[in-house]
């Protein structure tokens, strides 16, 4: 029996089924891959260390998450900082989903000098609910997201854009309350509001204030300092800011040259000596001739 199948780098004419897997540093669709089993790891007994781990190892220490939508009253935009992304998916579970995973198909990859962008424009962001009521709801969208390009390859920035979203019953529930018209009822509303639950958009809307506030928090947290203390020392930084003239550009010292000569003017004062001395030639001359005439005449 052949032990080719056996070899590593033995590629079978029926299908890539023994090729080596290339490492997950070419792959950016692989760290989603582990997120999504870090987050199925959860427990219920995860606390604000464990979310901040989970945000840790997959985002930079200055990303942003930024998700994009259409409500009833018109289009909303959030962004959040890296110091609020914990709690962004800590909010998830707690408005009923017990289950969260992202699938992303036909995804592009472009690498930079530091960075890889993976830009997906059919995501879909499955979440499993068990209250109220059992549902899975699936949410489509284009997600972009931008990686460092080192050993860690952590997540930079998150843009989601939700286009559309699904809520699925499962047939036995709908059988099971065919007879209840209340229950039946409850079934057909919606439990999410384009795919997130009201205790994530709570926190979304609660982040637009705590995202400018970030300052203060880590001024107090830093210099121990009271909540006016900090107010004022970052207002009265704020204003120096304003009121300082900008900065001039730093100017490179002049080098002084040395001035050539022109070339029109050294052959001017050439051809002028030349005839300054033509002159004194024939003056000698016609001298030398008079007092040759004259020694001859006498």
């Amino acid at each position: 029996m052949s032990s080719a199948p056996h070899d590593p780098f033995y590629s079978s004419p029926f299908g890539p089924f023994y090729r080596r897997h290339t490492p997950y540093m070419v792959q950016p669709e692989y760290r989603i891959y582990e997120m999504n089993k870090r987050l199925q790891a959860r427990s219920e007994d995860s606390d604000n260390l464990w979310w901040d781990a989970f945000a840790t190892e997959f985002f930079e220490d200055d990303a942003t998450l930024t998700l994009s939508f259409c409500l009833e009253d018109g289009p909303k935009r959030y962004t959040i900082g890296r110091t609020l992304i914990p709690r962004y998916f800590s909010t998830v579970f707690e408005g009923g989903v017990t289950d969260l995973y992202y699938i992303l198909k036909h995804s592009k990859e472009s690498y930079h000098n530091s960075s890889i962008t993976v830009d997906c424009d059919q995501c879909t962001m499955v979440t499993q609910h068990g209250k109220p009521m059992f549902t899975k709801v699936c949410t489509e969208g284009r997600l972009i997201l931008e990686f460092t390009f080192d050993d860690l390859m952590r997540i930079k920035t998150w843009h989601f854009t939700i286009r559309q979203y699904r809520e699925l019953v499962p047939r036995s529930i709908l059988a099971m309350h065919a007879q209840d018209p209340q229950v039946l009822e409850q079934l057909s509303k919606n439990i999410t509001r384009m795919g997130l639950t009201n205790f994530t958009l709570n926190y979304l809307r609660l982040c637009v204030i705590l995202e400018p506030m970030q300052e203060l928090m880590s001024r107090h947290k830093t210099y121990n300092l009271s909540p006016r203390d900090c107010l004022k020392t970052c207002l009265f930084q704020k204003w120096q800011r304003m009121v300082a003239p900008p900065a001039e550009p730093t100017r490179q010292p002049t080098t002084k040259r040395r001035k050539r000569k022109n070339s029109t003017s050294s052959t001017s004062n050439s051809s002028a000596g030349n005839n300054a001395n033509s002159t004194n030639s024939k003056k000698k001359s016609a001298a030398a001739n008079l007092s040759l005439s004259s020694q001859v005449s006498i």
